[in-house]
């Protein structure tokens, strides 16, 4: 399929889209999108093109499904109309992707339990490409988790699309092997009136760069994006969004956290948020705060705001990246705790406000113990 846009763009919004692998320039790593991204650590991903050999090497499971949702495999073909690849790898995923994993709810339905889904890498060996796709009905509700795990290499597409008046909890766990790559691009469709509430937990992985865009359909649509992530000693872990407000009357609210500890540990958080000249009355806010552990940890925080219409409700971003709180340990030490013992309560307040919004009781509890196990090997 041809380009959708080929001209020079001010926004990331009016950037180049295609399903053509041929379409887009060969990756240097001087990008701007990419600057932050060591290439040579994506296994062949940054260089992909038609040629390069793919494996099939995912495995779908899921728990015992709600009345309402349903799981299957269908010819990529038949999938689509949310997502349109803006760089370079996710349309090699996407051309080169034979099946896609469909998740879908029904129009009306409200579901009286979690609906789990997991992705399963069956290896790091050779390329992996992957699609999903994620269709929530009319004035559905509910809660969707979606796992990631396993050892893998792998270029995928995610699309979402939130049917008018659905309420939704997506909440996604990326918590691959230690060996495995990912580079995710990740669409979300919000139709009017719907909400939709997505959380992203990323642990795992030795390098995972996921770039998330929302982008709304009707008037009233409303998202909030929470992440928490947290990366070890030598991962890099990467989470771009593009919140793109088109249509007048809606909202969004951006809120990730991150933890870092380790020699090499480096995550990177590029948040950007276009208001485009249509979108009157939108409100929107991004915060991005990471907590730097140990010596020889990274983080970058990049978030932007480009406003193109003065007819708003509001806009406004924040990012702050430290060790700790000092202000925070003061109260607690002055109050007559140990400093070891302000310094573990700071770092597991500075999680648990996220942690709490996971809505599903076993896997918060989950989430819990893995970063508790992490705090105990850094000392804290």
């Amino acid at each position: 399929m041809a380009a959708v846009a080929t001209a020079p763009s001010k926004t990331r919004a009016q950037a180049l889209r295609s399903y053509d692998v041929a379409d887009f320039p060969a990756l240097t790593g001087r990008e701007e999108e990419w600057r932050f991204t060591p290439l040579k650590r994506l296994r062949g991903l940054a260089s992909a093109d038609g040629g390069t050999p793919t494996t099939t090497g995912l495995k779908y499971e899921h728990d015992p499904l709600p009345a309402g949702v349903t799981v299957s495999t269908v010819d990529h073909a038949r999938t689509g109309g949310v997502l349109v690849p803006f760089d370079r790898i996710s349309a090699f995923a996407y051309g080169r992707a034979a099946e896609a994993l469909r998740v879908g709810v029904a129009a009306e339905a409200v579901l009286d339990a979690p609906a789990t889904v997991r992705v399963v890498g069956g290896g790091a060996d050779g390329i992996t490409v992957g699609h999903t796709v994620i269709d929530l009905g009319r004035f559905a509700q509910g809660i969707l988790v979606l796992e990631q795990t396993g050892s893998t290499t792998l270029a995928d597409n995610l699309e979402v699309s939130v049917g008018d008046g659905a309420q939704f909890t997506l909440v996604t766990v990326t918590d691959w092997a230690p060996d495995a790559v990912q580079a995710q691009h990740l669409k979300v469709l919000v139709g009017r009136d719907a909400r939709l509430t997505h959380i992203q937990v990323t642990l795992g992985g030795e390098l995972v760069r996921q770039y998330t865009t929302v982008a709304y359909a009707g008037r009233g649509g409303d998202v909030e994006a929470h992440g928490l992530y947290f990366a070890d000693a030598g991962q890099h872990l990467e989470h771009r969004l593009l919140v793109d407000h088109s249509v007048p009357d809606c909202r969004s609210y951006v809120n990730y956290r991150g933890g870092l500890q380790g020699q090499g540990a480096h995550t990177i958080w590029v948040g950007d948020v276009l208001i485009q000249v249509a979108a009157t009355g939108t409100d929107t806010y991004e915060i991005n705060r990471n907590l730097i552990m140990s010596d020889g940890a990274r983080a970058d925080s990049v978030p932007n705001l480009e406003i193109e219409t003065g007819e708003v409700v509001g806009a406004g971003h924040a990012s702050a990246t430290a060790r700790f709180d000092d202000e925070q340990l003061f109260y607690l030490m002055s109050r007559g705790i140990g400093a070891e013992t302000a310094r573990r309560l700071v770092v597991r307040g500075f999680f648990a406000e996220l942690l709490g919004r996971v809505p599903v009781a076993p896997l918060r509890e989950r989430l819990e113990a893995a970063i508790e196990d992490r705090l105990a090997r850094a000392g804290l």
